[in-house]
């Protein structure tokens, strides 16, 4: 089943294409003011693409139904392996329709909050053409034991941007940190930044970040 999906083009013809993937609760909406936020005039017009994960019951939550890309059992819990893989697939056919609409894989950021960043880290570093950059928001690195074996050599040096909440409640700074320690073992460029700030977004995260798009879109 594909994804839904708000879009919001800056011109007529995109040169670059930034998918930007949800928390868990919430949907394509919530990171659509963000990107009215961002001045990436520089590098040409830009197609923000907003999908909304697919309806599921979440354990950690008491089986609620709400949109998630994969289940979390708890702090202590198994990961969700199925469905990090199922959500895989479906960030992979977004991506796949972006280049079918003209913008190159190199000129395409995968970005995500929460859930989102572990699902951009999980699809970006498995596809098999180099992106232009992943952007992860207050998550972490989902399958680390896996990450070695099954990343692609085509973006064994992307640029990987991750910021994070010094007081964040639902994924401590620990294992953000750890993922971030992780990713640059295996080799991988991850400028980093935290800030004093819980689970979410803040002024100066969103101007680093703008500086970061600006470069890896150049």
């Amino acid at each position: 089943m594909p994804l839904d999906c708000i879009e919001h083009r800056t011109g007529a013809q995109p040169r670059a294409s930034i998918i930007v993937l949800h928390g868990l609760g919430a949907d394509g909406n919530d990171f659509v003011p963000v990107a009215h936020e961002l001045n990436l005039a520089a590098v040409g017009e830009v197609r923000f693409v907003f999908p909304h994960a697919l309806q599921r019951p979440v354990t950690m939550n008491g089986g609620y139904v709400m949109r998630a890309w994969y289940d979390i059992a708890g702090a202590a819990g198994p990961e969700d392996e199925a469905g990090l893989r199922a959500s895989q697939a479906l960030v992979e056919e977004l991506i796949a329709r972006e280049i079918e609409r003209g913008v190159k894989a190199s000129r395409i950021v995968l970005m995500g909050f929460s859930q989102g960043c572990a699902m951009t880290f999980m699809t970006g570093l498995r596809h098999g053409a180099r992106l232009a950059g992943l952007a992860g928001l207050s998550g972490y690195l989902p399958l680390a034991d896996r990450t070695a074996a099954e990343r692609a050599p085509a973006n064994a040096s992307v640029p990987i941007f991750m910021a994070h909440g010094q007081a964040d409640p639902m994924i401590p700074l620990p294992r953000a940190t750890a993922s971030r320690d992780a990713l640059r073992t295996m080799g991988y460029n991850v400028e980093w930044h935290d800030y004093p700030m819980a689970h979410s977004v803040c002024a100066q995260e969103i101007a680093d970040l703008n500086r970061w798009l600006l470069q890896v879109l150049a």
